[in-house]
């Protein structure tokens, strides 16, 4: 009896542990908004800091609502990373939520492109990560944040990143020599959402969709019948969807139009690790796999 009531006052005098103790991981804790962040954040922190992702693989991002657990994981994180651009309309409130924790915005300072010709016209698009020149701004944007989270690690910072830029200038210039390929008649890049008009505009395509932003992803009558037209007008051979949202209205309309539904594109989240986008270098790679093989028809399907 004794040595259990001996047993019981230890350890209720012993401190509570944290999730970052030494004994469990006591390295910097990085929370990203979603996947492909988490990706491009752990090219640039190696071993030096714990990164992870709020919305898990396959999920939504645009109207995400965060649960508990993840307030929880957040309340200890040294910094909260995220898109902007009005991608991540919950982190406010999230980050908020947190107690402030300090935050990135790795489009800070970069000019967007404009949604066009839609309730949302004039306001930005928010998927500067499709193009590679483009997500090498968020590189220099991670270096930085990270070295004045950590300043010890600030060179190896500045080496992976510097790395992983030069991974991605090979990637402009493979999907530039392989985009060109395709036929001057068969550059419309048709999907669910408008979330290719940085690779469309970086590489000399043209872009059509059912909606702009995956948060208005309503399919109207008007919108859906204006695309049918626009496809069979172009005689585009193939048209495709994201993973994150269904793609039944997508298929009526390549049913209606005489196209083939081309497959499915990763863009708002990867995939899982034995996915075919399991990084934001092998999610490029798919999706201009995709539209390499569905465009490059010299005919569209009957």
């Amino acid at each position: 009896m004794l040595a259990l009531v001996s047993t019981g006052l230890l350890l209720a005098c012993q401190p509570r542990t944290t999730r970052r103790t030494a004994a469990d991981d006591p390295r910097p804790t990085v929370l990203t908004t979603f996947t492909v962040l988490a990706d491009m954040a752990r090219n640039v922190a190696g071993e030096r800091l714990q990164v992870r992702s709020i919305v898990k693989p396959g999920a939504e991002i645009h109207g995400y609502e965060p649960t508990p657990s993840d307030l929880e994981q957040a309340s200890g994180a040294d910094l909260v990373v995220e898109n902007g651009l009005g991608l991540e309309r919950w982190a406010d409130r999230f980050i908020n939520a947190t107690g402030n924790a300090p935050r990135l915005t790795l489009s800070e300072g970069m000019t967007p492109l404009l949604i066009e010709g839609d309730a949302y016209s004039g306001k930005p698009n928010p998927h500067a990560w499709m193009s590679p020149k483009r997500a090498m701004v968020y590189v220099d944007q991670l270096v930085s944040g990270f070295s004045e989270l950590d300043p010890d690690g600030a060179a190896e910072y500045r080496r992976n990143g510097e790395a992983y830029k030069q991974q991605l200038r090979q990637l402009d210039q493979e999907l530039r020599s392989e985009l060109d390929a395709l036929p001057p008649q068969h550059r419309l890049l048709v999907s669910c959402e408008g979330a290719f008009s940085y690779l469309a505009h970086d590489y000399g395509l043209e872009e059509a969709y059912l909606w702009p932003v995956n948060a208005e992803s309503q399919v109207t009558p008007k919108r859906m019948a204006q695309l049918i037209s626009t496809v069979r007008q172009r005689q585009v051979p193939a048209i495709f969807c994201e993973s994150t949202v269904s793609d039944k209205a997508q298929r009526q309309v390549a049913e209606a139009a005489g196209a083939r539904f081309g497959g499915t594109f990763f863009v708002d989240s990867l995939s899982g690790e034995d996915g075919p986008a399991s990084s934001l270098l092998e999610l490029q790679r798919h999706n201009v796999k995709l539209i390499l093989t569905g465009l490059s028809a010299q005919e569209p399907k009957p």
